[in-house]
């Protein structure tokens, strides 16, 4: 969601600030600003709407401070209190105009703290949560800035990642976490601190992902990290592997095309060393399971939010047809809040493409004070749900830029697939079978790239149904995920009303919307239920609804009949949901680039959302 940067180096740090502020355009926002330290003055731009805006603001700017100081602090909003302006953009003065505060997350208690103020002189000029914290760290400082952050940051009911800065000390930046990401990059005379490794990549690989409740003090003299308590602690430095290049569309129109493309590259990255074709097994050290271990799960819970959540269903058929497990996915927050049936012979799967969904986390912590063995399955390496689970498997799939995750799905689905084949190897899948399972999982890659290969003529079918305003998805067994996860990718970059479900279920009420200008996507692979869900596309056509038939090669006469098809390769059920969502991602993209639609960040939409 919000972006948070912050610099203090020896370069010009609003340059290195706005071009860390774009870096993380993809994660959504309304509006951006960036506060620079100089000569004990803060200058402050702020801006709604896009970073190009913001940027030509800060060029014609006047302000000495933009264009001398070597400190700075910088944010993308997306707006959760108030409207996108100026006024309610970041970064955040005191009431005096002496302090300087980014910050991403909730202040729960934010009304009780603005009163409190209020009572002592002190009025708040936004309409956020986030400007009491800086009021409230002003109203607490004597003459050391951690002490007033640590003081205000234990009146704080909420989530909260900040970066604060004074012009009563003017060589020192304070930034603390709960909840809300923070990574600080630890580069050659200069220190970043960002809410997301994609600002800190292009000046150094090695940085330190701060914990909650942690807080670090940059100055001229290099880091020091405290708890609240202000007693020392020291963190791990991570070397980040994520190629800077990855994070830049190249000559793609659109980052979510590009992801899209390298899909088979990222899925090698995912799979990589990692089967066992001798034993028919998956090798995942990450999750630090001996065979012993594995035969004793009793069960899988898989937790996870939006596209993250429809991979976990694919996994749920996969563990309890391989390993013949009883498995269950759970919506994260419905989890946390509903007090689950949890056992220590419970394995618990927690699914986040950037590690650090609210929701999945506190699924995780929840999950963990039950006293279950919890896994994560994470992209980012260091994030907060692949330290706090302690083990579990990381995707490789490099950054994902575009708010419509194509490439962590199917990497999410090919790594519960090998999850799905570990276990099942310690239970009642014979080798030989893991062996052919194993061969399909690695000749993913090759299907995908079978399905890219048919990009213009699926853009061609979606012209046709670029002007519709309804469209429906239906799927059986494992291709039910799939349907849901078509809906949402056209929903969100098309903005189209689209809604996914179990082909069973459109004759109990959905069938009463269809009409001439609604069309229906039927998933008809060549898989166990393929013939009921033929019955069910030709009810939608019988209403005279268009439909789209997506069917497996050598198998294309299913379609007779039907508008228009899409054919993908032949392959067994618990593979079939990948090639199948390529070509339903590719359908989204092109309706949505016939629309003149903004892909790649679309409206109200944020790519990792760090609040509930």
């Amino acid at each position: 969601m919000c972006g948070i940067v912050g610099y203090f180096g020896k370069r010009n740090a609003a340059e290195i600030l706005v071009d860390g502020l774009r870096r993380m355009e993809y994660r959504g926002y309304d509006s951006a600003g960036i506060a620079c330290l100089h000569n004990r003055q803060i200058g402050v731009v702020k801006s709604p709407g896009k970073i190009k805006g913001l940027r030509e603001k800060v060029d014609a700017s006047n302000l000495v401070a933009l264009h001398e100081s070597t400190l700075g602090i910088g944010h993308t909003r997306w707006a959760t209190h108030g409207p996108p302006n100026e006024v309610n953009a970041h970064p955040h003065l005191d009431a005096s105009g002496h302090f300087a505060m980014v910050h991403n997350g909730i202040i729960e208690n934010y009304k009780e703290i603005k009163a409190g103020l209020a009572n002592q002189g002190i009025e708040c000029v936004s309409d956020t949560d986030s400007e009491v914290l800086v009021q409230l760290i002003a109203y607490c400082y004597r003459d050391n800035l951690e002490k007033a952050v640590s003081q205000a940051l234990k009146k704080v009911k909420g989530t909260y990642g900040i970066v604060v800065m004074t012009d009563k000390e003017p060589g020192k930046l304070v930034t603390a976490r709960c909840g809300s990401p923070i990574v600080i990059g630890l580069g050659k005379e200069e220190t970043i601190v960002a809410s997301d490794a994609s600002a800190i990549l292009p000046h150094t690989r090695d940085a330190i992902y701060l914990e909650d409740f942690d807080m670090a003090v940059i100055t001229a003299d290099g880091m020091e990290m405290f708890d609240l308590q202000h007693a020392p602690i020291n963190r791990e430095t991570t070397t980040m592997d994520w190629d800077e290049g990855a994070a830049e569309k190249g000559d793609y129109a659109h980052f979510m095309l590009k992801e899209m493309f390298e899909q088979p590259d990222a899925i090698r990255n995912a799979i990589r060393g990692r089967l066992d074709f001798e034993m028919g097994t998956a090798i995942l050290s990450g999750l630090d399971f001996s065979p012993r271990d594995a035969a004793q799960i009793g069960r899988v819970l898989v937790v996870g939010c939006g596209t993250s959540m429809h991979a976990g269903m694919v996994g749920e058929y996969a563990f309890e047809e391989m390993a013949g497990i009883p498995a269950e996915v759970e919506q994260a927050a419905e989890f946390r809040y509903r007090n689950p049936i949890v056992t220590p012979n419970d394995l618990v799967v927690a699914i986040s493409q950037s590690g650090e969904t609210a929701d999945t986390l506190a699924a995780v912590r929840e999950a963990k004070h039950k006293g279950a063995v919890v896994a994560g399955i994470c992209n980012v390496v260091g994030s907060t749900i692949a330290r706090e689970t302690g083990r579990g498997v990381y995707l490789h799939a490099g950054p994902e830029i575009g708010v419509a995750s194509t490439k962590a799905f199917t990497c999410q689905v090919s790594v519960m697939l090998m999850m799905a084949l570990k276990v099942a190897r310690t239970r009642r899948l014979p080798r030989h079978e893991g062996e052919l399972l194993s061969r399909w999982i690695q000749r993913i890659p090759e299907l995908v790239e079978n399905v890219l290969a048919q990009n213009e003529s699926i853009k061609a079918v979606a012209q046709k149904y670029a002007r519709a305003e309804h469209a429906f998805f239906i799927g059986r067994g494992y291709l039910y995920p799939v349907a849901l996860e078509g809906a949402l990718k056209l929903k969100e970059i098309s903005y189209i009303h689209a809604e996914g479900y179990h082909a069973a279920e459109l004759k109990h009420g959905p069938i009463a919307l269809l009409e001439e200008t609604t069309p229906v996507v039927a998933l008809l692979n060549n898989i166990p239920g393929k013939d009921k869900t033929l019955g069910n596309a030709e009810e939608c056509k019988a209403r005279k609804a268009p439909v789209i038939a997506v069917v497996s090669e050598g198998d294309e006469g299913v379609a007779e009949g039907f508008d228009d098809k899409i054919v993908v390769p032949d392959c067994p059920p618990c593979i079939a949901p990948i090639p199948t969502v390529v070509a339903l991602q590719l359908l989204a993209y092109h309706i949505a680039a016939a629309r003149g639609c903004e892909i790649d960040q679309p409206r109200n939409l944020a790519k990792s959302v760090t609040v509930e």
